[in-house]
């Protein structure tokens, strides 16, 4: 299990911007272009992730799965609301960070840096493992 995290924001406020517990990147097969991150994201304040950065990969978005004609598909969405104190999940088939173009090869246990950025304008860093499922 992996433990809880308290993040700070960037612009070196001594509160918490965000907690994040939890949070992983999936490993894929070699040569596969793109992965994700999941994790779960807690403000103390209505906030919402609007984007996120990694050296990982050439683009990362946010994006969410929805039934369309009775099949899932991934859409990408402009943000995830996060309500103030309300545990958000981005998980497998929900919402969750993609990592498209992929410069690197992950392994398994390697640390990816990822950088957050909320609505309020703070950003957070973190970094996540990269794990089998």
């Amino acid at each position: 299990m992996l433990g809880l995290l308290t993040v700070l924001a960037c612009s070196g406020d001594p509160s918490p911007a965000v907690t994040v517990d939890g949070a992983w990147v999936r490993m894929m097969p070699p040569g596969a272009p793109n992965t994700a991150g999941f994790m779960t994201l807690t403000s103390p304040v209505d906030d919402a992730l609007v984007g996120a950065s990694a050296t990982i990969a050439g683009s990362v978005e946010l994006h969410t799965h929805l039934e369309q004609g009775g099949m899932m598909r991934m859409r990408r969405v402009e943000r995830v609301e996060l309500p103030a104190g309300v545990p958000v999940e981005l998980k497998a088939g929900g919402d969750h960070v993609m990592f498209i173009g992929l410069k690197v090869a992950l392994t398994e246990g390697q640390e990816v840096p990822v950088t957050l950025q909320l609505a309020s304008g703070e950003t957070v860093d973190l970094s996540a493992p990269v794990r089998a499922e």
